[in-house]
């Protein structure tokens, strides 16, 4: 050790001195380290009616296909496929194929031979997706008015094609990165004005997504205590695993009541009784309408 005169000494005293803050401790290290803010932060929006009963909670195989099928291939799937519902694209602005099928006559026809239904609405998309094949985007300003907007499209489309009260209809969400914290909370409060927008409306609100982007910021605004959350969640993680058990990335304590649908395999051709059609995959234990 070098030799320190006392002008030194005095000089490295104070310097310790402020640097432990007069007692002893470094001032440094009992600051303490920034606390990162929730990815998703807790909303409540009024939801004076609530979810409606469920007309019809069911569970096992369905598909879903870009557009509605013909009646000739549900008759030909519904003998001797394993299929017992199918996903239907019943409104939105950025549904991705023509419905010239789609119609309460189409709806009545299909019910009689025994098929479910899973209504699906394709509207505004979160913030940060790709805008390549639907460019239309949440306004995270106005997210919970858009999102009951679009409620409001998607039951008027439930009436007319002869889906009674009750019914679920499904917001697709496609999955979008997860770097900007903003973009998830926009599709949060969109959600949660959807959710609310239906249960006024008499309808049973529905969400999908994949399960490493909505599916994911929605289980995190659960946590968060957010209300009024969808009463069915339809997941995306095509892992081919014919069940709803979270795939890893759903906690079994949410959506656990028979509310979940799992879309576990896409764009697969298959036929039966002579008919093919590309679906993809799903499996149900949650809400179907008839």
């Amino acid at each position: 050790m070098r030799h320190l005169r006392p002008a030194a000494i005095l000089a490295a005293a104070l310097a310790l001195l402020l640097a432990t803050d007069g007692t002893g401790v470094n001032a440094e290290a009992v600051v303490p380290a920034a606390v990162a803010a929730p990815r998703i932060r807790p909303v409540k929006l009024p939801d004076r009616s609530g979810p409606p009963r469920a007309r019809d909670t069911w569970s096992g195989p369905a598909f879903d296909a870009c557009t509605a099928p013909s009646l000739d291939t549900l008759e030909a799937w519904r003998d001797a496929s394993p299929y017992g519902a199918v996903g239907i694209y019943t409104s939105g602005s950025q549904r991705g194929c023509d419905q010239p099928r789609l119609t309460a006559e189409w709806v009545r026809q299909a019910r009689a031979l025994g098929w479910r239904f899973l209504p699906t609405h394709v509207g505004l998309q979160a913030p940060c997706a790709d805008p390549g094949r639907k460019p239309r985007r949440i306004d995270p300003a106005k997210a919970a008015e858009q999102g009951r907007a679009e409620a409001g499209e998607a039951a008027r489309a439930l009436r007319a094609l002869g889906l009674a009260k009750g019914s679920p209809v499904y917001l697709d969400i496609e999955a979008y990165p997860m770097r900007d914290p903003a973009c998830g909370q926009a599709v949060v409060d969109f959600t949660l004005g959807w959710t609310a927008g239906l249960h006024a409306a008499g309808f049973r609100s529905g969400f999908y997504s994949s399960l490493d982007s909505g599916i994911a910021d929605l289980a995190a605004a659960a946590r968060a205590g957010s209300s009024p959350m969808p009463d069915a969640l339809w997941y995306a993680r095509w892992d081919d695993q014919a069940d709803t058990d979270g795939s890893g990335g759903l906690a079994p304590d949410l959506w656990s009541r028979h509310q979940r649908v799992h879309q576990y395999h896409g764009n697969v051709e298959e036929t039966f009784g002579g008919a093919t059609l590309t679906v993809d995959r799903d499996h149900v234990d949650g809400p179907t309408a008839r």
